[in-house]
């Protein structure tokens, strides 16, 4: 199954990153493909542990589709992360990883994710482009916390 990872330092402090990433239905406002996400169920498993599964709206302007899936999070504030698999949608598979660690005054965030996304008749060819595109949005969505984080940390 295709890999992708992302990591990026951020000018904030953990426990502000960490607050903004749970905040998964306010991300469509920091994160330029995403649409929209609805929390279905959010419940305390124990005193660290959150879990949510939430429904999924985006857009893959490049290839001019849209894309919806549902995904449970389990969401750990004891090592700060968060393992998310999708429970259904277009994803033929989708799971990963976001960790969150203290790096002095400032935030190392990382991003993996694995994937299956076959896209009827298109075939192996796409593989590399779709490789890509998966990049560039792991890329994107902890370029966007960061940018949201730091402005936030600025503001205060």
């Amino acid at each position: 199954m295709p890999k992708v990872e992302s990591s990026v330092l951020m000018r904030a402090p953990l426990d502000d990153v960490w607050a903004l990433a749970q905040d998964v239905e306010k991300l469509p406002n920091i994160m330029p493909d995403l649409d929209a996400v609805n929390i279905i169920e959010r419940e305390a498993v124990n005193a660290d542990t959150t879990r949510v599964v939430s429904e999924w709206h985006a857009r893959i302007k490049q290839m001019n589709r849209k894309i919806s899936w549902t995904e449970e999070d389990i969401w750990n504030s004891r090592d700060h992360s968060c393992h998310f698999w999708q429970m259904r949608g277009d994803f033929d598979e989708y799971k990963g990883e976001y960790s969150f660690a203290s790096e002095g005054e400032h935030t190392r965030a990382t991003l993996k994710m694995e994937y299956q996304f076959n896209v009827p008749l298109i075939g192996a060819m796409m593989k590399k482009v779709i490789q890509k595109l998966m990049q560039d949005n792991c890329t994107t969505m902890l370029s966007s916390l960061r940018d949201e984080a730091e402005r936030r940390a600025a503001a205060r």
